[in-house]
């Protein structure tokens, strides 16, 4: 009896002593235990100093409880300028069943993702930024039905993006730029989907009409090797407010509805557009940019209202709106970039004084440039066309 009795004393200690300090689930215990083994602080950082395994965990730097389970990791010192972390990610990070969140900050971070992040069923952020995270993104992330925010930006990505990202269904946000991806863009089935930025990778192939969903706000493609028309998919895309697509090889037709969009910021510089381009209102986004294209045909006066216009390096013709004269002497318009091309005229008296604020250049057309202002370095030095290319 006094055996039986000690026996049910010690556990009952044991329970108190548990109670009092480390409420947490065993299993989570151990798994972040052995995380804290593949983590190191960077010199200047002591963010893993409160890791004190003698302690309660969920009053750990970055770790967050609910009940007894871990819900969020969040790892690093996350003030701006601060040095992070440096080892691998331990795939213990798969045994935290109940986490919705991962986020880990700038560092140095390296290896690869582990597959068992994919166990985390109810993960709905995940964020490693910033580090050197390398190898193939995982095709069992596309198991994680519930996550609304991927984020493995500025790493050493290789490889493809899974076409199962593409079909989670309550994704928001897709951030996989600058790092090294190549193959296709996959279809984004997800109807909640508001930005998606693939910029600065490897990527290539044409973009289906049907292969991004309407749903998005803010699309960033540039710097990459994709290729084909993309004015059906553009005309569905009509509540985005951020459009870059510069640095490929689209090629078509930029589709006149495009420019009465809410955007702030059109970009489509350096591709293979060409055709004429037509707005059908009165444009109002403060900066386009379609210099380094093919495009043709006159300038369109609705092209006026802008406050920094790019066309340079087109196949234009004929004369500048006088429209654009009247807004670039009120200082409306800040920057009219209409060098190489192929203009015939624009109604400017030549003792017309540009705005100091204002950029006007012209040279290299099929025309004198009636007013001498400041081009830029890459415009060259001749003012005008041989005349052998400007007949007919």
């Amino acid at each position: 009896m006094h055996v039986v009795s000690y026996a049910l004393f010690l556990v009952a200690l044991f329970q108190c002593r548990f109670l009092a300090f480390a409420i947490l689930d065993p299993i989570d215990f151990l798994a972040l235990q052995s995380i804290r083994k593949s983590l190191h602080d960077l010199p200047g950082s002591n963010f893993l100093a409160s890791w004190d395994f003698t302690s309660d965990p969920c009053n750990f730097a970055g770790v967050y409880c609910a009940s007894d389970k871990v819900v969020a990791l969040n790892l690093g010192d996350p003030r701006a300028g601060s040095p992070g972390l440096t080892g691998r990610i331990d795939s213990a990070i798969g045994k935290l069943s109940a986490l919705a969140e991962l986020s880990i900050v700038p560092g140095r971070i390296y290896g690869s993702l582990p597959e068992s992040i994919s166990q985390l069923k109810g993960l709905r952020f995940l964020a490693i930024s910033r580090n050197f995270i390398s190898g193939n993104i995982p095709v069992t992330l596309g198991r994680l039905r519930r996550l609304k925010t991927l984020d493995l930006s500025y790493n050493q990505l290789t490889g493809g993006i899974p076409r199962s990202i593409g079909t989670l269904p309550e994704l928001t946000n897709v951030i996989l730029c600058h790092n090294h991806l190549s193959g296709s863009v996959p279809p984004f089935l997800s109807h909640v989907l508001t930005r998606l930025d693939l910029k600065h990778n490897a990527l290539s192939g044409l973009l289906a009409p049907y292969s991004l969903p309407p749903s998005l706000q803010s699309l960033s493609l540039s710097w990459n090797r994709l290729t084909g028309p993309v004015d059906k998919l553009l005309s569905r895309l009509n509540h985005l407010n951020y459009l870059d697509l510069s640095l490929n090889q689209f090629t078509g037709p930029i589709p006149g509805r495009l420019f009465s969009f809410p955007i702030t910021n059109l970009q489509l510089e350096r591709n293979s557009f060409s055709g004429p381009v037509q707005p059908t209102e009165q444009v109002t986004i403060p900066t386009v940019d379609l210099s380094h294209n093919r495009l043709s045909g006159h300038i369109s006066p609705m092209f006026s209202t802008v406050q920094n216009l790019y066309l340079n390096n087109n196949y234009f013709n004929g004369q500048v709106p006088a429209s654009f004269v009247d807004r670039l002497l009120s200082a409306s318009i800040r920057i009219l970039y209409l060098q190489h091309n192929y203009l015939t005229g624009i109604e400017i008296s030549p003792t017309a004084e540009i705005p100091l604020r204002s950029s006007l250049c012209l040279q290299y057309n099929c025309m004198v440039p009636p007013v001498q202002t400041a081009c830029p370095l890459k415009a060259g030095k001749m003012k005008t066309r041989p005349t052998s290319q400007c007949k007919g």
